[in-house]
């Protein structure tokens, strides 16, 4: 395969660095790639923000409607680069074509919509009259608008090499609200992240974009990602990953002189809670959508449904049965990267004294595949053992059996915050669990109905973040168009000339609610 990769960083517009740098692996063979990649360090953090914060001041002028035009400009290229973006992907994830073609339409379909949400009419804009005349004192004028946050750093993900990447959803929402963007890509898919920024490089040339408005950092070691975060011009992050290092980065950020948000989306084990009523009815059919939906991408989604939560009683031993049966038909695989299969495959041997074994895929061929594993725990032992809902990443899950409703109440309250929960129940049986589903839904930051967790629908709609540990900002999402408001924040104008105001705030503006 000829790569034709410079093996370089972009910033400033162009390609520089040192050359001969980390090197990458066939996730699916487990073989060094002959390619390396310049490694960014400190000085190249501190060329790159300079050039972004120069930009960031001419684009924050920029229109709705020329933001809109990049980000279609964007999608566009990536889908003219697609036949060399798909093949690159798939040899440094070991991810089948399948996937990372839908991926690639994942990732073209937000910036669009981002694009269209950026030329739609938005919710009115909020003003106060005055009143001069007002006792005892005169009310001015006032204006509520946003500005974008300045230069935002974001982290390439491990498991989406492109969704969650160099052109993500965190890319999208912060071109979006207005900002510059600084990608330090994943070390697992450097010449992924080099393809799609050279896409990005010929949209911002063809839409007449400033020069430095994005650029990417190369490398694997955690000294980038410091001296990124700790930038004095970088002014927010976003990150996908595991908990150990965005919650690193994230105090990185806190103890700066001046704190940043950092808006991390770290673990979850997305819990299933199986109503008696469902699990009898249904207990077969139950177990099988959770295999297959744990199997998805060999376990290695964010929402991976990592817990089974129910009570003792009928339907259960069918239910596990079928589980049992459903798995061990289950082959070993590849995982994403080296790391990630030995941190799976640590988890797993760790907890193994802790639980009991239900079931085991099929056994690694080699030493660089993992096996899938279903373990069961009474509601009793989990809540002593804490450290057992911890997110595994990988094709693992556990299944938690309550005694009572009252054991079901509190090993929900014991719960972590997750991104997901789906509760699984007949309709007539809700109503004696709505106590437990309302203490649930303030765990988490998408609740579902009868449905597994796996697929974040791109959306108006969508919300995917939730309560520490799942990201470290509640009140954010990484996915959908509430994701740009990380990105800006508010500022009121007090008796402001329109001349020195934002078209969408000027007295002629249809968009001003008046108060």
């Amino acid at each position: 395969m000829t790569t034709d990769l410079c093996g370089l960083n972009f910033f400033g517009h162009q390609w520089q660095g040192k050359e001969a740098g980390f090197a990458r692996f066939n996730p699916q063979t487990n073989e060094q790639l002959p390619e390396r990649f310049a490694e960014a360090d400190a000085s190249d953090v501190n060329a790159a923000a300079l050039v972004a914060q120069q930009a960031f001041w001419a684009y924050q002028q920029t229109s709705d409607a020329e933001r809109a035009a990049l980000l279609n400009a964007i999608a566009n290229e990536l889908e003219q680069d697609a036949e060399l973006i798909v093949p690159m992907a798939m040899l440094e994830s070991g991810l089948p074509e399948a996937r990372i073609r839908g991926e690639l339409g994942r990732t073209t379909g937000q910036l669009r919509l981002f694009a269209a949400v950026l030329t739609e009419p938005y919710d009115a804009l909020l003003m106060d009259e005055a009143n001069p005349t007002r006792a005892p004192l005169p009310k001015p004028e006032l204006k509520l608008g946003h500005l974008p946050l300045g230069v935002v750093a974001v982290f390439g993900a491990s498991n989406f090499p492109l969704a969650f990447s160099t052109a993500g959803g965190d890319t999208a929402s912060a071109l979006a609200a207005g900002c510059a963007v600084i990608v330090k890509g994943h070390p697992a898919h450097p010449g992924t992240s080099e393809r799609v920024t050279r896409a990005i490089a010929r949209a911002i040339d063809a839409t007449g974009m400033p020069k430095g408005l994005f650029s990417l950092l190369q490398g694997a070691s955690p000294a980038l990602s410091t001296a990124l975060v700790e930038h004095p011009l970088v002014k927010a992050v976003g990150f996908t990953g595991s908990l150990k290092v965005g919650r690193i980065l994230a105090d990185h950020c806190a103890l700066r002189p001046e704190p940043i948000p950092f808006y991390g989306e770290l673990g979850s084990v997305n819990p299933q809670l199986l109503l008696p009523g469902k699990l009898a009815a249904d207990a077969t059919s139950l177990a099988e959508a959770q295999v297959n939906s744990m199997m998805m991408g060999h376990g290695q989604f964010c929402t991976s449904p990592g817990l089974i939560i129910t009570v003792k009683g009928a339907g259960l031993d069918t239910y596990l049965a079928a589980l049992v049966d459903k798995l061990t038909a289950q082959s070993a695989n590849a995982m994403l990267s080296q790391g990630i299969c030995h941190a799976y495959n640590s988890a797993v041997e760790t907890v193994l004294s802790e639980v009991d074994i239900l079931a085991q895929g099929q056994a690694a061929q080699a030493a660089h595949q993992s096996r899938p594993l279903l373990a069961k725990i009474s509601a009793a032992k989990l809540m002593a053992k804490p450290a057992l809902l911890d997110e595994i990443f990988g094709p693992f899950a556990l299944v938690a059996i309550c005694e009572s409703h009252a054991e079901l109440q509190a090993l929900i309250a014991a719960l972590p915050g997750q991104l997901t929960a789906s509760v699984h129940g007949l309709e007539d049986e809700v109503a004696a669990f709505a106590d437990i589903i309302q203490r649930l839904s303030f765990k988490v930051g998408r609740i579902i109905f009868n449905q597994m967790p796996t697929g974040v629908e791109v959306a108006r709609a969508m919300n995917h973040g939730g309560p520490y540990p799942a990201s470290t900002d509640s009140r954010s999402t990484s996915v959908g168009t509430e994701a740009m408001k990380r990105f800006v924040r508010p500022i009121c104008y007090q008796n402001m000339p329109d001349s020195l105001l934002p078209e969408a705030l000027k007295s002629t503006s249809t968009r001003l609610k008046r108060f």
